[in-house]
């Protein structure tokens, strides 16, 4: 597996947009000590540790969502930490609402690994909206 920074995230957007449940594909992304900081105010919130924890977080948001694409992406920085901004489109299982959203998020790359992410939503209550029953 490369070590580049965009081609790790490259390769891990690809084993996302494929997640069927299984997170093995996913697991070589990421670091055994990653950590991923997700807004409090979201139905996935707080922090997400190691391959379990980012294993449940998976299995968390596609409870959440019946639908989640990244309709655009922009590398704003390509050196670790990344800097990524994001046009998402969205479907909550609950309610059937769907919405579009910016995420920009600040990833950290070492050696060939994903070691943190830290998502910045624009309007976390909107997310929450569109989930509630």
């Amino acid at each position: 597996m490369t070590t580049d920074p965009v081609s790790v995230l490259e390769g891990m957007y690809a084993a996302e947009a494929a997640y069927t449940g299984d997170f093995t594909p996913l697991a070589p992304f990421f670091a055994p000590d990653v950590v991923l900081h997700q807004a409090e105010g979201l139905p996935y919130g707080g922090v997400w540790r190691g391959h379990a924890g980012i294993e449940a977080f998976f299995a968390a948001m596609s409870r959440t969502w019946d639908v989640f694409e990244l309709v655009k992406q922009q590398f704003l920085a390509t050196a670790s930490p990344l800097v990524v901004l994001t046009d998402m489109h969205v479907r909550s299982r609950a309610t059937g609402r769907e919405l579009d959203f910016p995420i920009l998020q600040t990833i950290t790359v070492t050696a060939g690994r994903i070691t943190e992410v830290r998502p910045f939503y624009w309007d976390t209550a909107a997310i929450t909206a569109v989930c509630s029953t």
